[in-house]
């Protein structure tokens, strides 16, 4: 099968699989596992900051975050079509009891005349005040978008002049680097916490990073332990995540180059729609409304014939390259459709 449904669908590498095999492990809720710290100062290194944690899942670091950032009652500015808001079980709702507050970007990228409309200021004896903005870069289900560091770093100033904190969810953040040009540290400097994800494009099994000030990742560590992170001799899985940091951030614009041939073929497909030049990373998300299938209907018949994709609402199909796609099975995949369609 060709597996586009996901970048998490990723299997290790031969090396992750041997670091992780030779992996030394202590106990990380005592603090001493020594793989993972060595992660943990890696990446914090790399991105500039003081401090780092290792959190089984994107989804945890995210509201790990919202947690230490807010107090119940305050809230919380996201994209309505953001990954914090459609695909963490409610979270920030449950575990911190906030509320989120909603825009809706017409490309999927971020900006501050976007977000200031739903600023709420403390003091009103009818309604809570905002405690976070949160930023994801690049946009899932918006199909991969990157917001450049300019339009981030114009949030992350109005905001603090209001002393509200920016997060971002950078699950994707080296693509968006790849794809800017730009280091991650250019790129997320701004922010007050960074979430990142070591598996989907990185390739590794498991595992993301969330990154701050000392005195934040000792508050996040207290509330990773309280959702049930504390991991033990995880230092087997921090293992493939340094493997994921030394070797594999910089062949995302693979990646990137195998989207963009997929979606050129797909553009070219009577029935659908897709615009190639908004395919800016891995992740492409097509209209096929004008097929006449639902997207379960074409998600079956994709399947039929070798190729896994997601349906991501009753018209539109994601499909998302990586590490283990290659030129030839995007071609294929394109043909496949084309023959499909024919059929």
């Amino acid at each position: 099968m060709i597996d586009l449904r996901s970048d998490t669908v990723t299997r290790p590498t031969p090396e992750m699989r041997e670091a992780m095999k030779n992996a030394e492990v202590g106990d990380d809720v005592f603090g001493d596992d020594p793989t993972v710290i060595r992660l943990q100062e890696m990446a914090a290194e790399m991105f500039g900051r003081e401090a780092g944690l290792f959190v089984p899942t994107g989804s945890m670091g995210n509201q790990v975050a919202i947690k230490a950032h807010t107090k119940p009652g305050n809230e919380v500015i996201a994209e309505d079509k953001s990954h914090t808001i459609n695909l963490e079980l409610s979270g920030m709702a449950m575990i911190s009891g906030v509320m989120p507050r909603t825009f809706h970007s017409p490309d999927g990228t971020f900006n501050w005349d976007l977000i200031q409309p739903n600023y709420r200021q403390p003091g009103s004896t009818h309604r809570g005040y905002t405690g976070l903005i949160i930023v994801e870069n690049t946009h899932n289900l918006a199909g991969g978008t990157v917001t450049p560091l300019a339009q981030m770093a114009e949030i992350c100033d109005r905001a603090h002049a209001l002393r509200v904190p920016v997060h971002l969810d950078g699950a994707r953040i080296f693509n968006a680097a790849a794809a800017l040009g730009q280091s991650v540290i250019e790129l997320t400097k701004p922010f007050d916490s960074i979430m990142f994800c070591l598996s989907k494009g990185l390739g590794a099994p498991v595992g993301s990073m969330l990154l701050g000030t000392r005195q934040f990742i000792e508050e996040a560590r207290f509330y990773r332990k309280m959702l049930g992170g504390g991991m033990r001799q995880v230092g087997v899985l921090a293992a493939a995540g340094i493997v994921a940091l030394e070797k594999m951030t910089t062949r995302l614009h693979e990646d990137h180059a195998n989207a963009k041939l997929i979606a050129e073929g797909l553009a070219a497909v009577p029935g659908i729609k897709i615009d190639p030049e908004r395919v800016q990373t891995n992740i492409l998300v097509f209209d096929i409304s004008g097929t006449g299938l639902t997207t379960t209907e074409f998600g079956d018949k994709l399947k039929q014939n070798g190729i896994l994709g997601v349906g991501i609402n009753e018209k539109e199909m994601r499909l998302v390259t990586h590490f283990d796609v290659s030129r030839s099975d995007c071609v294929q995949t394109v043909q496949t459709v084309k023959s499909i369609l024919n059929a």
